[in-house]
């Protein structure tokens, strides 16, 4: 080289493992020692476990694991070659024929393992002996056979776990968890993980915890991941805080939802916010049998095209409490496209036809209908042309155009698409790739909500190495767990729980709640908390943690926490609970930060503070944007945060605040007065005046009240019964009007520990 060249080695960002170019590795990762500036000879090189109890967790569980997977597969073995050596009989008795085809299945009585391995797994051995082989559907081979045993296994703890007093006897349910976990069913590693770290049932084990996170992780079971990445991302439970280990684990999950979306089959329900401290909504919740599915099934059936919209959502989606019926749905869209002439039911079939979502593909048909979608000014469908000349025609001149034009109707699907076409260098009459124009279209996109987007800019922050994205790996953690905690198989978890709460099975709400609440998604969080609430003894009976203060805790550290949840803690550290000190600045902080969410509660909160002798910390009002003329003066400060509560409580109604502010302009009033003497004793005089009024005026109305007397109504005074089947009616449609406008305004879019590699 004719000059010298300088290579920074500390620009960029660096990644242990598998990458975007890379393959990784199938392994745990602990504590990494990165020797940048030295080269040392592999016995230089020292980098010793601290934590040695996990790694012998480890070692222990995988050396169970041989032995349980081994026994399966001879067990299946031996039973298998008994059926083949009764089959070749069969043909020349029909006697045993029958036998074998309406007897009891073939069973392994004359055990081939020693008494000890027997006596180890017990549990493991009566289970097999009373499963069913021949009805499993496996590859010859068996290599799906412990799979399938692991899922019974699960199945049949998981139903008596959800059982009345089924939390009763989670001692005996841990080891068929861990023979479950042990044949590859990873749900069951994650039970244990949530059983460990919470002490359902038994006691705490943060190490225990941490190996079936590992291991469920390592399974692809997607709760097991983000339990991993909420771990890291708060620095709880004796994990380390971690953001960069947090995004890898939040990214992973967040990949796969917008993989699952596009699945139909699988345990998934649409993930929905439903408090339950909101009766409103609650009451909305519904299942096929129930009068609002059945309202809607009414209102669609007459040809409301809302109501259609509202149901093949709901049975496409699994929401509001409905099972998830995809060939249902189709047939709703079917019916709206074709008789309400609907755009969005026009679009939504439209795409479904396209995909092949449930129903053959109609790519001719389906492209008609797109255009009669855009036709009516839908801009999902002027997108959706756009999408079809990029896949179907590869005109991307066209498809440009369409996604413009969707892109000023504020569809940010055409955002993200637009993104793409400059990603992949393809755009029309711009030469080559353009990252930074691309990377503001996927802003824009995740701005509007869409999940690949979010996705692109999450993995700009965590790298920072575009122009317009800085490194910033706690917003990127943020971007993408908000995505991994739309996944279905989350959802599902979080729909069993709802459902049990509706149905009044406490304790399986308990347990499902619980699990949905470790994975880091807030509402599971504060909907846990109220159930302990609710319901203390259940709650000191199965959880060894603090369950209210452990989740309302871990509630108010989301960014998306409800005022309410701030509200509460600020009451617990104000009045000290349990355990727990005092501490009123954290208190006021509470409250102040339910204020900022535009809770009355917080402004009143903070004005009773002071009432009471005690004053608020500077940095809170500056918070709360309070001006500084007013910090010396409490009667100043006072006035302000009343004001605060009254403006940001309902003001066509009486409200707490408005008393409050009126009681203290009388105090600030009445203060004034007992200034002057004069008055002072000319007040006194007036207010005695008045009450000797107001006691008169009373005592004459009850008077006239008098069973003695009776007050007639005014004879122009016009009768009820004449105009009441005119006002019923009336009524009935104004009703029908507003459940209409409701079901139109629905959303039509629903969208130092070990590590895994």
């Amino acid at each position: 080289f004719r000059e010298d060249f300088y290579y920074d080695d500390t620009v960029g960002y660096f990644v242990l493992g598998g990458s975007g170019y890379v393959n990784g590795v199938e392994a745990f990762f602990g504590p990494v020692k990165y020797y940048r500036l030295n080269v040392l000879e592999t016995e230089q090189i020292s980098n010793p476990l601290h934590d040695k109890e996990t790694v012998e967790q480890i070692e222990l569980y995988y050396e169970r694991c041989m032995d349980i997977q081994e026994i399966v597969y001879e067990y299946r073995y031996i039973v298998r070659q008994g059926e083949k050596v009764q089959r070749n009989c069969y043909y020349e008795n029909y006697y045993l024929e029958l036998i074998h085809k309406y007897g009891e299945k073939s069973k392994c009585d004359a055990f081939t393992w020693g008494k000890e391995l027997r006596e180890k797994y017990h549990t493991l051995f009566k289970l097999l002996h009373e499963m069913d082989f021949s009805a499993l559907d496996v590859l010859e081979d068996g290599s799906d056979t412990v799979l399938e045993v692991g899922q019974r296994v699960f199945e049949k703890v998981a139903k008596g776990l959800s059982s009345a007093h089924g939390l009763s006897n989670m001692g005996s349910s841990v080891p068929l968890l861990v023979d479950s976990s042990c044949c590859g069913y990873h749900k069951a590693s994650y039970f244990l993980a949530v059983i460990f770290e919470t002490g359902l049932g038994v006691s705490v084990d943060h190490t225990k915890g941490l190996l079936y996170s590992l291991v469920g992780a390592q399974g692809n079971e997607r709760l097991a991941v983000m339990n991993l990445g909420y771990k890291h991302y708060q620095g709880i439970n004796n994990y380390p805080l971690d953001l960069e280990l947090s995004y890898a684990y939040y990214s992973n999950i967040a990949i796969k939802t917008s993989l699952d979306q596009h699945t139909i089959k699988g345990e998934q329900a649409f993930v929905e916010t439903i408090r339950l401290m909101d009766d409103e909504l609650l009451k909305a919740q519904t299942k096929e049998n129930g009068d609002v599915f059945m309202w809607l099934k009414h209102e669609a059936t007459r040809g409301n095209a809302a109501a259609q919209q509202r149901l093949a959502q709901m049975l496409f989606w699994g929401q509001q409490g409905v099972a998830k019926n995809p060939e249902a749905a189709i047939e709703w869209y079917a019916k709206g496209a074709i008789e309400t002439e609907d755009p969005v039911l026009i679009y939504d079939y439209a795409i479904v036809l396209f995909k092949g979502q449930g129903v053959k593909k109609n790519t001719k048909l389906a492209l008609e209908l797109m255009k009669k979608a855009a036709s009516k000014g839908l801009p999902q469908a002027v997108n959706g042309l756009g999408w079809y000349y990029h896949n179907f025609k590869r005109d991307y001149r066209k498809a440009a155009e369409h996604w413009l034009i969707a892109e000023e109707l504020g569809n940010p699907d055409a955002s993200y698409n637009l993104g793409v076409l400059y990603l992949d260098g393809i755009y029309p009459g711009v030469p080559g790739r353009n990252q930074t124009v691309a990377a503001r279209y996927f802003y824009k996109a995740a701005q509007g909500g869409h999940i690949e987007g979010t996705l692109r800019c999450s993995l700009y922050y965590i790298t920072g190495n575009m122009e317009d994205f800085p490194r910033d790996p706690e917003k990127a953690v943020i971007w993408a767990k908000h995505i991994a905690e739309k996944n279905g198989y989350l959802g599902h978890v979080i729909r069993k729980a709802l459902n049990a709460y509706l149905e009044l099975s406490w304790h399986e709400a308990l347990l499902h709640y619980v699990l949905a609440a470790e994975t880091g998604i807030e509402v599971s969080q504060s909907n846990l908390a109220h159930i302990c609430e609710e319901r203390p003894d259940l709650a000191r009976k199965y959880l060894a943690t603090d369950c209210v203060w452990r989740y309302y805790n871990f509630s108010v550290s989301q960014v998306n926490a409800p005022s309410f949840a701030y509200l509460k803690m600020g009451d617990f550290y104000y009045y000290g609970y349990q355990n727990q000190s005092k501490d009123l600045e954290l208190s006021m902080r509470m409250y102040a930060q339910a204020a900022l969410e535009g809770d009355s509660q917080g402004f009143f909160n903070l004005a009773l503070v002071i009432e009471e002798g005690n004053s608020i910390p500077s940095y809170i009002l500056d918070h709360l944007e309070i001006d500084q003329a007013l910090y010396s003066s409490n009667t100043s400060l006072l006035l302000e945060l009343y004001y605060r509560c009254w403006n940001n409580s309902n003001q066509e109604s009486i409200s707490p605040c408005s008393l409050a502010l009126l009681y203290f302009y009388m105090r600030v009033f009445w203060n004034n007065i007992l200034q002057s003497t004069l008055i002072y004793f000319m007040g006194t005089f007036l207010l005695s005046v008045l009450v000797a009024f107001a006691v008169q005026y009373f005592q004459s109305l009850s008077a006239h009240n008098s069973p003695g007397t009776r007050s007639e109504p005014p004879s122009d005074e016009p009768s009820s019964s004449g105009n009441s089947n005119e006002d019923a009616t009336r009524l009935v449609q104004q009703d029908e009007s507003t459940f209409s406008n409701d079901l139109a305004q629905q959303d039509s879019n629903p969208q130092n520990p070990l590590v895994t590699s």
